[in-house]
């Protein structure tokens, strides 16, 4: 019994959230990943992207709100996340077509990109907070969870309780689809060929008539449409203030670096590597030793919860150090 209530407290306070966070990740690494695949260069904006998504959605979903239209226990974000994703995508072609053209038609080096995306990345956060405001937003409405704490108690008769909210399944569910429906883009079809050609050997899918300018485009739509959902799932399962966009790209950095730059699988595990390891950091473990038969005084809390993007970061700087390429190397699209 003791073994299974440190197993219900891990779930609550580690598994479950690092699941879903993993998963968030997840998503924003497979754009920086997509966008370097293409045009080799790191997308320090990508973060700003998710969050004028996400701005767009909340903005929708109140406008669907004040006309009464829910979907019942699921968010209504749901339903505006269209909105926000072709919001997403006309931003990111707009600035391609003004700004990183000019750069690839010279080509330039990926340093020029990388201060060029930095330039883009203030541009877009000061128009969020022009629009929006730099303050929390709250936009989740429906049924808050799938299972409460208490109902579980009382289901198995243990002293922790496991509680599951609908967002966190919400995050589960789209990611596994959205992941099995990239892969099966990039595997499957022409364009998802001609991308992984052109990601390759770029001259070569010159040479066999392949369009840049059309893989680009698809590139960033993509990326779009992923930052958004990623945006919006990471606000819904939080909430929403533009300056926590900025600070999540690092963890979506180091673990599209972990991975492997270039590799959607090492995204995706890179992700869940950079999303465990912050909270099994920070995660007060005293409790879980106590059912275990280890009582003891300490928290057993490695690093306080206020240093969790520096985990992100030991993480990073370690495996640029010990393996450089990632975890995935050489397994690019």
């Amino acid at each position: 019994m003791e073994a299974l209530n440190a197993l219900a407290l891990l779930g609550n306070y580690l598994i479950v959230p690092g699941v879903t966070y993993g998963c968030q990740l997840a998503l924003g690494a497979l754009g920086i990943t997509l966008i370097y695949g293409i045009l080799r260069f790191s997308n320090f904006a990508h973060g700003e992207t998710m969050a004028f998504g996400t701005m767009v959605v909340i903005l929708a979903t109140w406008g669907l709100q004040s006309l009464g239209v829910s979907l019942g226990p699921l968010p209504t974000a749901l339903l505006a996340l269209p909105v926000g994703i072709l919001a997403a995508i006309g931003l990111l072609l707009l600035t391609d077509r003004y700004v990183y053209r000019f750069y690839r038609r010279q080509r330039s080096t990926p340093v020029i990109y990388l201060i060029a995306s930095i330039g883009v990345m203030f541009i877009y956060n000061g128009l969020i907070r022009f629009i929006i405001g730099p303050n929390d937003q709250q936009f989740s409405d429906g049924s808050r969870f799938i299972i409460k704490a208490r109902e579980f108690k009382q289901m198995t008769g243990l002293n922790e309780g496991l509680a599951i909210k609908t967002t966190q399944g919400i995050t589960v569910i789209v990611t596994i689809i959205l992941v099995i429906a990239l892969f099966w883009f990039l595997n499957r079809t022409r364009a998802g060929k001609s991308m992984r050609a052109y990601s390759d050997n770029e001259d070569l899918a010159l040479l066999s008539g392949i369009d840049p300018d059309r893989v680009v485009m698809i590139a960033w739509i993509i990326t779009a449409a992923l930052a958004t959902i990623a945006g919006t799932l990471y606000g819904l399962d939080k909430s929403f203030k533009p300056f926590t966009y900025l600070q999540i790209l690092l963890p979506i950095f180091a673990a599209a670096i972990v991975g492997g730059l270039g590799s959607p699988v090492g995204a995706i595990a890179g992700g869940f590597v950079i999303a465990f390891s912050e909270i099994a950091v920070t995660f007060a473990w005293r409790k879980v030793f106590g059912y275990m038969g280890y009582e003891t005084d300490s928290l057993m809390q490695l690093l306080s919860t206020d240093y969790k993007f520096a985990v992100s970061f030991a993480i990073l700087v370690i495996v640029l150090l010990v393996r450089p390429t990632g975890l995935f190397a050489g397994k690019s699209f």
